[in-house]
């Protein structure tokens, strides 16, 4: 869509949707989460939780006049919260907390559209959605392109700019949704909030990432647009520290835009803090906090009556023992992603009857690692809580190559024991590849396990969906691998460390 069709679509919905007044105040602060991914409790590194983010949140809105709760996308999947509830506690929780803004992470999706119409329909906080446009889905009246807040002669505006759901979310999940290009979208849009709506400052909350992903990243976004101050960030799990020297980009007229990033599951908050004397950000711009036990001076009772309803489900599946692990397994290094590789090289040659030649899975689908010592069926459900489908595919060695270049762009991935990768980082291109110590033929047709995600070109790998499919699980990945677990259950869990996908001169 061009500039002007946009501002157009902005015209119409600032008649609708106006701006909240509020009492004159001098310094708006504003506390950002981004892909705290059903964390309602701590991670098992000990960080995070609504718990402390409450008290937190609490405790600056107690000092500060003027405080605004900002959610940068990917509230929801990642823990059995999502998995037996599909985001209900999410929102009730975050109701709780009382978010104002919030946006669309490509989880939000996960479940169909349905589902993320329930979702947002059962939140109170303001649902932003400046690049998507959903003419033809239930969910348009729910979203709105921009939001002004007034604080006596000052207004802050809010945008939000989403990722481009082809190649990331799930074919189907996403239909009737409308991509529109997130630069033109923030130029746009910043332009009519500064030049018509008389905005002193504009935020854009972003679910772009910051790096390594398809452009347009955060980065790309603020180099090539004008008019925006600040960019609340998400998506990638980047944690840009402040001081750390990555959190001032250059924009097209040469000033320095703040964009910021917590990570991943709630382990941190960002608060940035506006001056509206000066409509510039207050120095020092923002802090970050990692919300750890120093946060459990206090329970909020309210809150953990929110959860009480939910927890029984939770636990159940916690408590339930199904194997056990030789050490620690964290879910970034290569250890579990060998163990998850090679159990669907398995499973792949179970369906096929007779051994596949590869598998490949996406690191991105292990959402926490194990600990040492038991293994539980709610702890295989965190880590691979996707409803993902493992299957065998026939795919020529020409196509293979190319899905590895797709896996080495973004510094490699999850390949079954038979593979040995060399990659050049500085190319995003593979430098050697074989099977079973042997060079991939172009020519040959090779028997792949994958899950169906990876096969319909989810998470970019196009490749893939040029293989013929000849076999499929009837199960969730999870389900396949609790029982795979649980019948080898006298044997500990105890993968290889070592890389399978190396880069040149490691």
């Amino acid at each position: 869509m061009r500039n002007i069709d946009l501002l157009k679509l902005l015209a119409v919905s600032a008649m609708s949707f106006g701006g909240m007044q509020w009492a004159d105040a001098r310094e708006l602060v504003i506390l950002q989460t981004n892909d705290t991914h059903s964390q309602i409790d701590p991670t098992d590194k000990g960080y995070g939780g609504v718990q402390r983010r409450k008290v937190f949140v609490d405790s600056v809105r107690a000092t500060r006049p003027d405080v605004l709760l900002v959610d940068a996308g990917d509230a929801v999947q990642g823990t059995l919260f999502f998995t037996l509830y599909g985001g209900e506690v999410e929102m009730k929780a975050m109701n709780n907390l009382g978010y104002d803004i919030a946006i669309l992470g490509n989880h939000d999706f996960d479940n169909g559209m349905e589902t993320m119409a329930r979702n947002v329909a059962m939140s109170d906080a303001d649902w932003l959605a400046t690049n998507y446009e959903f003419a033809d889905t239930a969910v348009r009246s729910l979203f709105k392109p921009f939001k002004i807040y007034e604080y006596g002669d000052r207004k802050v505006g809010f945008i939000a700019l989403n990722l481009d759901p082809e190649g990331m979310i799930a074919e189907g999940n996403a239909d009737g949704v409308k991509y529109l290009d997130a630069v033109e979208a923030a130029n746009a849009a910043a332009w009519w909030l500064k030049h018509q709506d008389g905005a002193d400052v504009v935020v854009a909350v972003s679910h772009l990432g910051y790096e390594n992903v398809p452009a347009p990243s955060d980065q790309d976004v603020i180099r090539n647009t004008r008019n925006i101050d600040v960019v609340l960030g998400g998506h990638s799990h980047t944690l840009l520290s402040p001081g750390s020297g990555r959190e001032w980009i250059t924009n097209a007229d040469g000033d320095s835009v703040l964009v910021t990033q917590n990570a991943k599951s709630g382990e941190y908050i960002t608060e940035v803090t506006i001056d509206l004397d000066s409509v510039g950000l207050k120095l020092p711009a923002y802090r970050q906090v990692r919300l750890g036990k120093g946060y459990d001076r206090q329970t909020v009772e309210q809150l953990a009556a929110v959860i009480a309803p939910y927890r029984k489900g939770v636990d159940d599946l916690m408590g339930k023992v199904i194997g056990k692990t030789a050490r620690e397994l964290p879910n970034d290094k290569p250890g579990l992603l060998n163990f998850v590789s090679d159990f669907v090289a398995a499973k792949g040659g179970k369906l096929l009857g007779q051994p596949v030649d590869l598998a490949l899975m996406n690191v991105g689908s292990l959402r926490r690692g194990l600990p040492k010592g038991d293994v539980t069926q709610g702890m295989i459900i965190s880590m691979q809580p996707f409803t993902n489908k493992i299957l065998v595919m026939k795919l020529s060695g020409k196509d293979l190559k190319e899905a590895m270049d797709v896996y080495a762009a973004r510094g490699g991935d999850g390949v079954s024991e038979a593979v040995d990768v060399t990659y050049d980082p500085s190319t995003g291109k593979v430098v050697s590849l074989t099977v079973d110590g042997k060079p991939v033929d172009d020519e040959k047709i090779y028997t792949v396990a994958t899950i169906d995600y990876l096969a319909g070109g989810g998470d970019y790998m196009v490749p893939l969906k040029r293989g013929e499919i000849i076999a499929q699980s009837e199960n969730i990945v999870y389900d396949d691998l609790i029982d795979y677990i649980k019948k080898n259950s006298r044997k500990k869990i105890n993968p290889s460390d070592k890389s399978r996908f190396v880069a040149v001169g490691k």
